[in-house]
């Protein structure tokens, strides 16, 4: 709904064409995981979404500059774009996971990314991100009680990819620290649980599936 809004509605240039598909792509990830038998695993997703997460980069610095605000302190500095590609791609790649992790109770999920965004529009005024607000607030009516739709990896993703790439283009990349925060705790303690247990076979929390939007 997105994507066709922008088509629509929005002035198109080749990077935002490139984004759009890689918003689809991101979704498309994320559906075929929910939609097959057998999930594909944590290896298979994240070398994908660390692949969306370098296109993305690569796009950007093509066609923005590598300088970074510091917009509490109104301090602007130059980063070797070899630094500001890798730092990119990491905000890439922790935004759509940290979205996704907190879709289990898609109305937490949906109105925390419409929270984001909205307050990344308070720095960068672009109609895209108010259009992306609108489609989740469709969203959000037809999931509320008696729900008939659900989100699912293939929306929480694509939110996430969004809300890198509309913290980019305002040029103020680490206010997605302060603006995301809630996010990044809920799906960041989600995402250490898991590494605990996949990579050290440490079983904490055991019994619970996800700290905060589950039990706080």
């Amino acid at each position: 709904a997105f994507v066709a809004s922008v088509l629509l509605f929005s002035l198109l240039s080749a990077e935002l064409v490139i984004y759009l598909l890689l918003i689809v792509v991101c979704m498309m990830t994320g559906f075929l995981d929910d939609a097959s038998k057998t999930p594909w695993g944590e290896y298979k997703k994240g070398f994908l979404d660390l692949c969306v997460a370098a296109l993305v980069a690569i796009t950007f610095l093509k066609y923005n500059s590598n300088v970074v605000e510091l917009a509490l302190f109104h301090v602007k500095f130059t980063l070797p774009p070899v630094v500001f590609a890798i730092l990119t791609v990491i905000l890439v790649w922790t935004s759509v996971n940290v979205t996704n992790c907190s879709d289990g109770v898609d109305g937490l999920s949906g109105t925390l990314s419409i929270i984001t965004i909205m307050s990344i529009y308070i720095v960068d005024y672009s109609f895209l991100i108010l259009l992306f607000a609108v489609c989740i607030l469709g969203y959000l009516w037809y999931n509320a009680t008696p729900s008939k739709l659900m989100m699912g990896d293939a929306g929480s993703r694509a939110m996430g990819l969004f809300i890198s790439i509309a913290i980019l283009k305002s040029g103020c990349p680490f206010l997605f620290i302060p603006l995301a925060l809630v996010l990044i705790l809920d799906g960041g303690l989600g995402l250490l649980k898991v590494s605990l247990l996949r990579f050290l076979k440490i079983h904490i929390l055991k019994n619970v599936r996800t700290p905060l939007h589950d039990h706080v």
